[in-house]
């Protein structure tokens, strides 16, 4: 049988320091708070499904997916955890939540009435969460008529209402916080909704931003996404600190020495200004290395930064390697990650490309493979 071919970039994800960041995040929160790690859109980019795994061993009980396709890999890799689905479902879903033991929000009255509907006549009662706008202006019940949709939605038989949530729109350090009008927003909703139920229900409101600057809206629970997986949480100041546990590499496709005033890539974009040795590395735009990187991101190559330059392609980036001729087809190329003492994290690449790390880490494409390392 022939030989499999290598893989021309992968993944290497760091389990150890995942496990520490979770530690981290864990140490601050009360123990009556729940840590909700958040792992939809593929946990980020890392793999929902060792991400998944590593995090229940290391003692997480809740997970939230964005849609109700996404939770059976949750399942799978952590049969005893509790699974939130922070979008709405379809009716025609609640016999896949109810079959994964999965728990959907309710974003209104009509959504609750077809749920509840389909519960019924399934001869079940569907576990929900109740999701409130405050602010937010996208999913949920809109703050100001969500008492009056709840009353309504008392006298349909099918669900049971075990807790409530909302989403910040935008969160900032110190007393002027525009978060703190949606926060006091929710709490009359929870006030409400606890009243007419007459049971207390699960409170969360902070994803990471918020539970990093707002100690005091931890509630029930809490919902980390990027600060789980090591970004804006940096801060010697702040809450938590975490690290970076992703790290995405490549290698180099082959070698050419080029003269001065060599076009380099599509149009031509990027012009020799001396003799100099390119490396084509063989990673693209196809794998989610962003076009928008073209002649201004680095890679780092024999721990080195070296620059891109002309455009990424679908399948291929150019990178400067310098005039000395140092660098071998098959050396490795870090594209996200450490190389010697130079790193290249995504919140650099997300600052080059006027977005931020959360669209770098899920751009990375998804068949591309993961390896956890330290598992």
């Amino acid at each position: 049988m022939a030989a499999r071919p290598s893989e021309p970039t992968w993944v290497e994800v760091h389990l150890g320091v995942f496990r520490e960041n979770l530690r981290s995040l864990r140490r601050v929160l009360h123990r009556s708070v729940q840590l909700i790690l958040v792992v939809k859109a593929n946990a980020y980019g890392h793999g929902v499904a060792g991400i998944a795994r590593a995090a229940a061993r290391a003692g997480v009980r809740w997970f939230a997916v964005a849609h109700a396709a996404e939770v059976p890999a949750v399942r799978d890799a952590a049969p005893q955890a509790d699974i939130l689905v922070l979008g709405p479902i379809q009716p025609a879903e609640v016999p896949w939540v109810l079959q994964y033991r999965a728990t959907p929000v309710v974003v209104d009255l009509e959504h609750g009435r077809a749920l509840a509907a389909e519960a019924r006549r399934r001869r079940r009662t569907l576990s929900v969460h109740l999701k409130v706008d405050t602010g937010m202006g996208r999913l949920g019940f809109h703050w100001a008529e969500a008492a009056e949709s709840l009353r309504a939605l008392q006298q349909e038989p099918g669900l049971r209402w075990t807790g409530v949530c909302t989403h910040f729109a935008r969160v900032e350090a110190g007393p002027g916080d525009p978060a703190s009008v949606q926060y006091e927003r929710f709490m009359g909703v929870v006030r409400a909704a606890e009243s007419m139920y007459g049971e207390r229900l699960m409170r969360h409101a902070s994803s990471s931003r918020a539970m990093l600057l707002h100690p005091e809206w931890d509630l029930d629970a809490v919902r980390p996404g990027l600060a789980a997986y090591g970004y804006g949480a940096s801060d010697p100041a702040g809450r938590v600190i975490t690290r970076p546990i992703l790290e995405w590499k490549s290698r180099v496709a082959q070698v050419r020495r080029v003269p001065a005033g060599q076009p380099i890539g599509y149009y031509g974009t990027y012009v020799t200004p001396a003799p100099t040795h390119v490396a084509i590395v063989a990673t693209g735009y196809a794998d989610g290395y962003l076009r928008a990187l073209s002649n201004r991101g680095h890679v780092l190559i024999n721990g080195r930064r070296c620059r891109v330059v002309g455009r990424v392609s679908m399948n291929w980036v150019a990178a400067d390697v310098g005039p000395y001729g140092t660098v071998r087809p098959g050396d490795e190329v870090v594209l996200i990650g450490r190389q010697g003492n130079q790193e290249i994290w995504a919140d650099e690449l997300a600052t080059l490309c006027r977005t931020i790390p959360y669209e770098i880490l899920t751009c990375i494409r998804a068949t591309i493979p993961r390896h956890y390392v330290g598992s």
